[in-house]
This record gives C-alpha cells, sequence and structure tokens, in this order.
C-alpha cells in the first residue's frame, strides 16, 4: 500500500495488527506516531518536508493504527482523483486523526492545506509540520474575524491551485450536531466559485482525551470510516449545498453506528 487512492475503495486486511500492538495499543501507537511527528518536525525545520514526505507520514500513520489492530474503511477514494479544480473539501471533525489521514487520500491527486486553529501550530514538534503546509490559520475566539481570515486566505489558496480542507464544528466532537456545523466552507466555495466535496468522517479511534484533547485513548475495535461525496456547486444562497454536506454526513455517520 504505497498509495491509499490506487483503488476507490481500502479495507484494512485481515489480521492486521501484532500481537504487542493489540496488547498495549495505547503505547505503540503513540511511540509510532511520536516517531512520525518527530522526523516529519526535523525535515519541516529544514525545508525539506515536501508534499512527497507527508503524503509518506500520513500513509505511516494509518500503518501504525493497523499495527495495534485498527481497522479502515475508506470509500470514494476516486473523488479527489476526478478533480479537475480546486475545491472545498468540508468534514465534521471526531479527532486529530483526520488531520493525519487526509493528506494520504488527498495530495497523490490535488495540493491541499487545512484551516486549522492558531494552537495547532503552536505545539512542539507537530507545530512545525503543520505550518510547513501553509495552512489557513484561526484563532477560534472571534467568529468574525475568523470569517475575514477564511474567506480572504482561502480564497488565496483556491487560487493557487491548491483545495482547502475545512471543519466548520467549533470543536471537535464523537457527535455530530448539524445546529454547530456552520457554512463558512460553502460561503467560501461561493466567493471562489470552486464546487464543494463533503467528507464524512469517524475516527473515534482515536479518543479524545479529558485534559489534553489530542492525547485520548486508542480504540482498535472502532472502525475508522472515511468517504467522500460527490462535488457540488453552490448556487444561490448556498443553503441547498450546506443542507447536502450535513446530510451526506448525517447519513453516513447513521449508517456506520
Amino acid at each position: 500500500m504505497n498509495r491509499l487512492t490506487t483503488q476507490d475503495a481500502y479495507r484494512t486486511p485481515d489480521r492486521a495488527g501484532s500481537w504487542i500492538g493489540r496488547s498495549s495499543p495505547n503505547t505503540v501507537f503513540y511511540a509510532k506516531a511520536f516517531l512520525i511527528v518527530l522526523h516529519a518536525a526535523r525535515m519541516a525545520r529544514k525545508g525539506l518536508y515536501d508534499d512527497e514526505r507527508w503524503v509518506e507520514s500520513s500513509i505511516t500513520t494509518v500503518r501504525a493504527l493497523e499495527s495495534v489492530g485498527g481497522d479502515f474503511d475508506l470509500q470514494n477514494l476516486d473523488i479527489p482523483q476526478k478533480l479537475d479544480s480546486p475545491c472545498v473539501f468540508i468534514g465534521n471533525h471526531m479527532s486529530i486523526l483526520e488531520t493525519f489521514v487526509l493528506p494520504c487520500l488527498i495530495r497523490p491527486h490535488r495540493p491541499v492545506t487545512f484551516v486549522v486553529k492558531q494552537s495547532l501550530i503552536t505545539y512542539p514538534l507537530f507545530g512545525h509540520v503543520m505550518k510547513n503546509r501553509d495552512p489557513v490559520v484561526v484563532g477560534r475566539t472571534h467568529p468574525r474575524e475568523d470569517l475575514r481570515t477564511v474567506l480572504e486566505e482561502g480564497e488565496k489558496r483556491l487560487a493557487a491551485n491548491v483545495s482547502v480542507v475545512i471543519f466548520p464544528q467549533t470543536t471537535r466532537s464523537v457527535e455530530f450536531d448539524p445546529q454547530k456545523f456552520n457554512s463558512l466552507g460553502v460561503k467560501l466555495a461561493k466567493r471562489c466559485n470552486v464546487p464543494v466535496v463533503p467528507i464524512a468522517l469517524k475516527t473515534d479511534a482515536w479518543g479524545l482525551g479529558r485534559r489534553l484533547k489530542d492525547f485520548g485513548p486508542i480504540r482498535p475495535d472502532k472502525r475508522v470510516h472515511i468517504a467522500f461525496g460527490d462535488p457540488l456547486r453552490v448556487t444561490g444562497s448556498g443553503k441547498e449545498a450546506h443542507q447536502s454536506v450535513v446530510g451526506f454526513i448525517e447519513k453516513n455517520l447513521s449508517a456506520w453506528r
């Protein structure tokens, strides 16, 4: 599996994972994840962390979770391959795992970056990696300021043929609440006249921590589901496109549960 996107779907092979990984998933996975981030940060500081290395880090993270018994079910992987323009990918935000995994599903086919919160680029080690990817950075404390930042900076990325991944929820959550899922991604797509591509994500195999959200329990028994939806053109006010994105996410989450 040098590339996850050679077909339109991917499923973890049976009997993946070692005995020690299954016995101590937290210890083994976090040790591997630390080494992945450490290596990436070193490359980023040297200016050597290019797209190929980003994709490789992403695939290695998939392998790390599989090594402790994690199970991936990835669907509609051909959609990013078929895009003929940049787009705005819009997904629900369940855990930090999607930030690690999505690059290897999208970047082999299209340049891409993320909308991320300010605190993410100040993390030790991981902050160097994220800054290297030229993300759109928001503070998440002043909604109007964040709206302006996403629209202005997102437009620059899209004009440069770089797609943008945005998670419109205010925070990561296992439960999907449409009322807390804003239409910022749709507004950006409308402004730049590019399609939106919905992404449904179930990534609670990497749980949320009580004190530090990014360091929760690893639960290999919870299958990781990721599915891309068909590209949508934003017309009128964008309400229809927003509802279609929400409906796609709700439909898939319901099926996966």
